[in-house]
Formats: C-alpha cells, sequence, structure tokens
C-alpha cells in the first residue's frame, strides 16, 4: 500500500543549526534602535512570526511599537543575519533524513517563519532539491503559531493536512500543528526541553534530524532507513 504521510518541517533549529545565529541577529536588530534584552529573553521567542516575536519581545520591556519600527527591526535583523549566516551547518542526519524519506517515497516540504530572503541560503546549504516545496513567511497572512505555513505546505504537497506529520523544534512549532490538526514531533535541537515540546502538542520527542531518522517507524514510515 502507498506510504500517504507525509513530513512538513520547519528550517532553523529543525534542519540546520541556526538558532543561535538568528538570536544574536535579533539582539543586534534590537539593540541598534535603542532596545536592549536579555539573550534567554529572545531565545524563548524564536520561531514566532517576525512581527509577533518583535511585539511579543517589546510588550516585556513595556515599550509601544509601531508598524514602521517592526518593518524597521525585521530589515535590521536580515541584515545582521547575513553576517552570522556563513556560520550555519545542516544539523546531524539532516539531509540523511530527507535522503531516506525522497528514497521511500515519501513527499515532504518546507515551511519556516522566515522570509525567503533569510531562507534561501540556507536552503542551498541543506541541499533542498528543485520542486520540493517551500513556504516562508512572505507567501502567507500569518505565521506561526497560526497554522497558515503549514496548511499552505500540505496544499502544495496535494495531501489532506490530517495525514501530515509536521517536525519542529519550537512550542510555536508545535501549536500551529495542533491548530492544524497534524501530528507533531518535537526537536530538542533548537534549545526548547523535552516537557516543553510535549505539552504544546508532540507527539514523540527526538534529540535531533539523525535520532528521528533511526525512529521514523515510530511514526508509521518503514523502509525509510
Amino acid at each position: 500500500m502507498e506510504n500517504r504521510t507525509a513530513f512538513l518541517f520547519d528550517l532553523d533549529g529543525t534542519l540546520v543549526d541556526s538558532v543561535y545565529q538568528h538570536v544574536l541577529a535579533w539582539r543586534q536588530a534590537l539593540e541598534a534602535v535603542g532596545i536592549e534584552l536579555a539573550v534567554w529573553r529572545i531565545h524563548r521567542r524564536i520561531g514566532m512570526s517576525g512581527g509577533l516575536f518583535i511585539n511579543a519581545l517589546l510588550r516585556e520591556t513595556e515599550e509601544g511599537v509601531t508598524a514602521e519600527q517592526v518593518a524597521r527591526i525585521q530589515a535590521l535583523h536580515a541584515e545582521a543575519y547575513q553576517s552570522f549566516a556563513p556560520q550555519v551547518r545542516p544539523l546531524p542526519g539532516a539531509r540523511e533524513l530527507l535522503g531516506a524519506l525522497t528514497a521511500a517515497g515519501v513527499p515532504w516540504a518546507i515551511a519556516t517563519s522566515g522570509i525567503r530572503e533569510v531562507a534561501q541560503p540556507v536552503l542551498h546549504t541543506l541541499g533542498v532539491p528543485e520542486g520540493v516545496p517551500v513556504v516562508t513567511r512572505d507567501q502567507v497572512r500569518h505565521a506561526k503559531p497560526d497554522p497558515d505555513l503549514f496548511l499552505a505546505a500540505a496544499e502544495r504537497l496535494g495531501v489532506p493536512i490530517e495525514a501530515a506529520i509536521v517536525v519542529g523544534d519550537s512550542i510555536w512549532d508545535l501549536l500551529a500543528a495542533r491548530r492544524a490538526r497534524a501530528l507533531g514531533v518535537g526537536l530538542l535541537s533548537g534549545g526548547y526541553g523535552r516537557a516543553e515540546l510535549e505539552t504544546a502538542g508532540a507527539y514523540r520527542v527526538y534529540d535531533d534530524p539523525a535520532d528521528l531518522l533511526l525512529h521514523l517507524d515510530e511514526v508509521g514510515v518503514r523502509g525509510a532507513v
């Protein structure tokens, strides 16, 4: 029987080791407009859409923010991230996991809260083949924790969202998966704890892509390893 399962992957912290580069880029962007926040506070919001991310952070500082300021901070983040981008590497097992799914005939897509401009070099580093659907923040109305990114990715694969497995490293990924009615799988490679991911809705939690690859049978994929 044909395997109807499809995988929808987050990008940063799930397939590539880029969470902390994003944290530092956000800190640099915020400091450029006179906002100082501890790094750990920034990390706790990584995975949200840029606009929600900034609003959530500034709420902690009790500062208001205009749409123009949000746009400026996002642009500064994209600029700052470019200086960290050469440090970004695929997480252990990421390429092998994607290759195994492709070999087993399991469709997969990427859905990231980042904009295409920021995501493109990372996709190249990861070796994402032409034709694989990649949905970025600038292609949907709302990003995580709203379900739009994953719904759009499933639609582009031509599979019902209920047949999809969302793989992410943050609570925002898993909340979005739950709202989309997809099965959520968490990875520890983005810095969130196991209990946090499980509470947010993860069916299973693995260390990183390499660990997930070893346990694909636990999420209903056979013959991929």
